[in-house]
């Protein structure tokens, strides 16, 4: 390595997997505020070198994501080099540009070599990331975006399209990148499109005119589509480009976490009858905690991603929705996961799906909802789940509740929006639900529901075959003052981490 490469890069320890395939890890921009993390696996077998990039621009965090999944799968020959935060300030942020920077630097993909310019990256983080492409010396460059709309529906968005530079390469495998990530897609008009050409300035860009690789940009779409079903595609289109070259096995593309890690291993399902807070909220509960969380869809759950978790996840949104979305299969893979030991945290629509009253719920908590539909003089029929906008009530822990949430004494405040009433069901062959929070306070929007919420459980915990329950009827996860609560109820769900 020459100097110029040793001044951005601070190589880590190798370290040896079961087969020849050996791992490392670096730091680009080491020491500025533009640090971030690459890694490589190294096959110990000739073949191509492929490098992939995520999180270029800070508000596409589906490539960020993807990219940090992708680092974790084995390959068979050549070598893959992963950055799945090129721009870790503007992520953090959710903005798009590089913090702080001037107008014309401020956009990080562009301020690659240009077109019969001098090959030379303009400023940070940019010169860092393009010394580490040189070093690599890739023969294909794949850069992870995601667009504001379907191309094929608002042609001024390049959402849902791969951008190459063509040449026999990518004329041999973008059409099949396209077939097989298209098969997955109902809508024609939400489809992939092949456009060209990477724009003037981008890293994808420069790769090939100054580097000689392949290279190609693959975008998703940020509008109504979950992270989960985002990065999927990502996983998918890349997984068909490194099967092609030989480098993975089939089934690879559902790899989203390491066989082994520090920490908790979590899984949130983020798509059909999930709310637009709750994932979000999660991810601020943990961050800069040691747990891996990775967002997942129905699809990834009937495809079986469960078992490389300690842990799922159903937030806030719709109990029937979430139910639907799941379908026979996934509600019965997600049964069987708790069954053998896995752990299962329900928030307000997720407790909703855990109790055992509903033909579409999970039966997996021993707890019935206050749900009853009644015909109320000059109003009509309405269901009593509905209790009208969020708004804060009162709730107590109980003492097995301290024990396990944390000390937190009397009566305090908590967000809630129609999370469920729970009461005993009485379901035989499940044991029976202890309370380890209580309501002190209730909304209520009719006259039936008066009286029925307070002094009942907020919180519940039980288990159900191996694997441990636990149901939150309020959004603790919305305050940051009870983050360090629900992170202890978390983590109760898997008692051996």
């Amino acid at each position: 390595m020459n100097r110029a490469v040793s001044f951005f890069i601070f190589v880590g320890l190798s370290f040896g997997s079961f087969s020849a395939e050996k791992l490392s890890s670096g730091l680009i921009a080491k020491g500025t505020e533009w640090e971030t993390s690459y890694y490589q696996r190294d096959s110990g077998v000739e073949g191509p070198v492929v490098f992939i990039t995520g999180g270029v621009h800070g508000n596409e965090p589906a490539g960020a994501r993807a990219a940090e999944q992708i680092r974790h799968w084995t390959i068979n020959k050549g070598r893959l080099i992963v950055v799945p935060k090129v721009n870790k300030p503007g992520l953090m942020a959710d903005i798009r540009y590089l913090p702080g920077k001037p107008k014309d630097l401020r956009d990080l993909n562009r301020n690659f070599p240009k077109t019969k310019q001098d090959p030379t990256a303009k400023d940070m983080p940019a010169s860092a990331l393009w010394e580490l492409l040189k070093a690599s010396k890739p023969d294909w460059f794949i850069d992870l975006h995601e667009g504001y709309d379907f191309h094929q529906i608002n042609s001024d968005s390049v959402g849902s399209s791969i951008i190459d530079v063509k040449g026999e390469l990518a004329n041999a495998i973008v059409p099949m990148m396209l077939e097989v990530v298209n098969a997955t897609i109902a809508d024609p008009k939400k489809k992939l499109v092949r456009l060209r050409y990477p724009v003037n300035g981008s890293v994808a860009r420069a790769a090939h005119e100054k580097l000689g690789a392949a290279s190609m940009i693959l975008e998703t779409t940020k509008k109504d589509q979950p992270i989960s079903k985002r990065t999927r595609q990502h996983r998918i289109m890349v997984h068909t480009l490194l099967l092609h070259l030989g480098m993975v096995n089939k089934g690879t593309a559902h790899v989203l976490a390491p066989s082994k890690a520090e920490g908790l291993k979590i899984a949130v399902y983020d798509a059909g009858g999930v709310g637009g807070s709750g994932p979000r909220n999660l991810d601020k509960v943990f961050t800069g905690k040691k747990v891996i969380l990775r967002r997942v869809g129905a699809v990834d759950i009937r495809a079986g991603i469960l078992d490389q978790f300690d842990l799922v996840i159903f937030p806030g949104g719709s109990g029937s929705k979430q139910a639907a979305a799941l379908e026979m299969e996934g509600r019965e893979v997600v049964k069987k996961f708790i069954d053998q030991g896995g752990g299962f945290v329900g928030i307000c629509a997720g407790a909703y799906l855990a109790a055992s009253n509903y033909k579409w719920s999970l039966g997996i908590s021993n707890h019935k909802t206050f749900c009853e539909t009644i015909d109320l003089p000059e109003i009509g029929r309405k269901s009593m789940w509905y209790r009208g906008a969020s708004s804060p009530v009162k709730m107590e822990l109980t003492e097995e509740g301290r024990k396990i949430l944390g000390e937190v004494k009397g009566v305090f405040d908590v967000r809630y929006h129609n999370g469920p009433i729970m009461s005993a069901m009485g379901k035989e062959g499940l044991g029976a639900f202890r309370s380890l929070a209580t309501f002190r306070s209730e909304v209520s929007r009719y006259k039936p529901q008066e009286g029925t919420m307070v002094n009942t459980p907020a919180i519940i915990v039980g288990e159900f075959g191996k694997g441990r329950v636990l149901c939150i009827s309020p959004h603790p996860e919305s305050t940051p003052d009870l983050y360090k609560l629900v992170r202890n109820a978390i983590r109760w769900t898997v008692p051996n981490k």
